[in-house]
């Protein structure tokens, strides 16, 4: 039976100051592993254009919040850091959250929670950025960003920055549990 070695980082605290720490490793996994797609959450785009600025020479896909997110018709990300990752060949994606949308809104006027609120939450249990990467995961593949016959590297994180990255191959909503996190590359320590 075969075996494959890999190292995980494990942070002592969440957040963005691991952010930069992040990068380095999806930089270095993904030329080990030949990945060439990287999806990254981003709310404000801060993250998004650190990653096009490391990972050059991958394809970057930055997943957004979507419009109306913190409250109605806002957009987090700013115009600014969009044109600065579209200008360095990123692909920013803004829509509804795959593990939200109308569970959500069900859970806000009805106090119930529904089937994708309860897997948000179960994933939460290893990390918020655990349930990003997922999230984003399936969210690019549903706007047909990346293909979901080749692995790619998500990158999530814990309110802002990035604190988790994940190896997996992408698969469409409608598909979720056929989804397989292949390595954890990086998470916080909790």
């Amino acid at each position: 039976m075969g075996t494959i070695e890999s190292k995980v980082f494990y942070f002592t605290k969440p957040g963005a100051e691991n952010t930069d720490d992040v990068l380095r490793i999806v930089k270095t996994r993904a030329e080990e592993l030949g990945i060439k797609t990287v999806i990254v959450a981003s709310t404000t785009g801060a993250t998004a254009v650190k990653a096009v600025e490391v990972l050059k020479g991958l394809k970057v896909v930055v997943v957004t919040h979507h419009a109306g997110f913190r409250e109605p018709n806002t957009q987090e990300f700013t115009e600014e850091n969009r044109r600065k990752v579209e200008n360095a060949g990123g692909l920013v994606l803004t829509t509804t959250h795959a593990f939200a949308g109308i569970d959500r809104a069900m859970r806000r006027k009805f106090n119930m929670y529904l089937t994708g609120e309860i897997i948000a939450n179960t994933l939460r249990t290893f990390g918020q950025g655990m349930k990003v990467a997922c999230e984003i995961a399936l969210m690019a593949a549903d706007a047909g960003l990346v293909r979901t016959d080749e692995a790619v590297i998500c990158i999530g994180g814990t309110g802002r920055g990035a604190d988790t990255a994940l190896v997996l191959t992408p698969v469409n909503s409608q598909d979720f549990f056929d989804l397989r996190i292949k390595e954890v590359l990086c998470k916080p320590h909790f």
